[in-house]
């Protein structure tokens, strides 16, 4: 619920900070003292449309905050919270803050995170629900009269959106399959070509990189070939190089043994015939690695461009081309199987639907029934509010089924007639702002224990009613504030001797300076602010006894 309202530079006020807690409080004073503007500071903070005529005469910028502290936190609150990636801590307060500057522009918070405008507006819907005389949201939006008679029949939507989801997934998966084989039977002649091809050319995973590794091993032979032939050729033959060391060495190892230095002579010599026959034996075997094969050579390249070729063809790498063949045969198993496959995802969409339809025409019946429930509740409450001409009646009608969704297969509306033979119509449609928030406040009291904002604000709801009908409103609104909270902005002497806290809004004026202030009265200030509500500018002692009449009576 609303906790402490602070407002600062907002038009008349200078600086105010309210104090709130459970139950009733009003809030009077004299017309034009600043009710309004006490609203729109409200309303700003909540996320209305930030206007630069808010900003106090004189000062750069204007601020609003509100604070709400839960119990709990309520879950659609925390579902708003964690999709903006926001955390409330378990007991701390909810906290929205606005500031508007003078020359336009505003900044939003919650919790000193700085947030947009539209995630105050998301999470205002939970937090008030305000009703005036001129109410174009909260009851009288159709969109919400749903969910509303949901919560008064106690339906359970769980299955009825399940059911929704697993519909709406099989006609997705009839809808894909039907696409996809249709533009696969239509690509058949074209996929068998490619198919056919690929087939013939078949492609194994890793075969680029190795062809590719042997056409640069033989480009490398063709380009060596010259000087390998050279190499071999003064290695071979009895006058090659290696051929002399050895007949030097086969003379050496004769007179070796004639002094040291010649057999020192021997083993170097001996060392250098053994390190040339290993080179003799590398350049055999690098001869034979780069053997140019003008032929082979050919060959490879001929198959590395066709692969490369079918992979620039189909958008893929070489490596790839295995997959694409087994996708076109599922491809063409697709077309030949397509009609079972159709077969039975169609029976699959058919009985979702089926089960759909039951379980939507099971809620049917169930909203059926609350509306006639709640129609009797809002009936026993519209005479006491001087509305006994009136009907309610709670339009529970089916839909198209284009617009048939997770919530059902109804659209539901509150209607009313004011006037007896009177059709009926929309609640905004044909109520006067009085009527309208009596209506309301009858829907809201029936309604009562089915949830909705954390705190409830009526403006001005005893507009043009006075004596029994006023009581009848302030006993109502009483009772719908009892557990939970409720704000009245009032004139009426009735309704303000009901409240749990009264504020007074004064306006003042100090030379060319002029303010509006907000005071919670004692039990004193009350009697005095009822009474003055009672006999006007002088009040009198037999307005102060009403006043302690009306006080002793609740």
């Amino acid at each position: 619920m609303l906790t402490r309202l602070s407002i600062r530079n907002v038009v008349l006020i200078e600086a105010l900070e309210l104090e709130f807690s459970g139950g009733l409080g009003v809030l009077t004073g004299e017309t034009g003292a600043g009710k309004s503007i006490l609203l729109d500071a409200l309303g700003l903070v909540l996320g209305d449309r930030a206007e630069s005529a808010l900003v106090r005469a004189g000062e750069d910028r204007a601020s609003v905050s509100a604070s709400f502290e839960f119990a709990a936190l309520p879950a659609a609150i925390r579902a708003v919270l964690d999709d903006a990636d926001l955390a409330v801590e378990p007991g701390e307060p909810l906290i929205l803050r606005r500031q508007v500057k003078a020359d336009g522009g505003s900044k939003a918070f919650v919790n000193d995170q700085s947030v947009g405008a539209a995630l105050l507006r998301e999470l205002a819907g939970n937090l008030v629900e305000l009703h005036g005389q001129h109410d174009d949201r909260g009851l009288v939006n159709p969109r919400g009269h749903r969910a509303l008679l949901d919560r008064f029949a106690g339906s359970d939507l769980a299955d009825v959106s399940a059911a929704w989801r697993t519909w709406r997934a099989a006609e997705d998966a009839l809808e894909t399959a039907r696409s996809r084989i249709v533009q696969a039977a239509d690509d058949r002649d074209l996929l068998l070509a490619h198919l056919a091809e690929l087939a013939e050319l078949a492609p194994q995973v890793g075969e680029e990189e190795q062809l590719a590794e042997a056409r640069t091993t033989m480009q490398k032979g063709e380009r060596l070939s010259g000087d390998l032939a050279e190499l071999q050729h003064l290695w071979a033959g009895s006058d090659s190089a290696l051929a002399s060391l050895r007949s030097a060495a086969r003379r050496l190892d004769r007179i070796a043994g004639e002094h040291p230095l010649l057999k020192e002579a021997l083993d170097a010599l001996d060392r250098a015939v053994i390190e040339a026959g290993e080179a003799e034996d590398k350049l055999a075997r690098a001869a034979e690695a780069l053997v140019h094969d003008p032929a082979a050579l050919d060959r490879f390249e001929t198959r590395l461009f066709e692969l490369r070729a079918a992979a620039r063809k189909h958008s893929c790498t070489v490596d790839q081309l295995p997959e694409r063949m087994m996708a076109m045969r599922a491809a063409l198993d697709g077309i030949e199987h397509g009609e079972a496959e159709i077969a039975e995802l169609e029976r699959a969409a058919s009985a979702a639907a089926l089960d759909y339809r039951a379980k939507a025409e099971a809620l049917s019946a169930l909203r059926a029934k609350a509306a006639g429930r709640l129609d009797k509740a809002v009936a026993a409450e519209l005479a006491p509010l001087k509305l006994d001409a009136a009907r309610f009646q709670t339009s529970v009608a089916p839909l198209p089924e284009d617009r048939w969704g997770a919530q059902g297969s109804d659209a539901v509306e509150f209607l009313i007639s004011t006037n007896p033979g009177a059709a009926f119509a929309p609640l905004n449609k044909i109520a006067s702002g009085g009527e309208l928030s009596r209506f309301i406040l009858a829907l809201k009291v029936a309604l009562a224990e089915e949830g909705g904002a954390a705190t409830i604000i009526f403006d001005e709801i005893d507009r043009g009613v006075g004596g029994a009908v006023a009581s009848a409103i302030g006993e109502r609104l009483a009772r719908l504030a009892s557990g939970g909270q409720l704000l009245a902005v009032t004139h009426s002497p009735q309704v303000a001797a009901r409240g749990n806290l009264h504020y007074v809004i004064a306006k003042s004026s100090e030379g060319t300076v002029t303010r509006t202030s907000v005071a919670l009265l004692d039990s004193g200030g009350r009697k005095e602010e009822i009474a003055r509500m009672l006999s006007g500018a002088e009040i009198t002692a037999e307005a102060r006894a009403q006043a302690d009449r009306l006080l002793e009576g609740v």
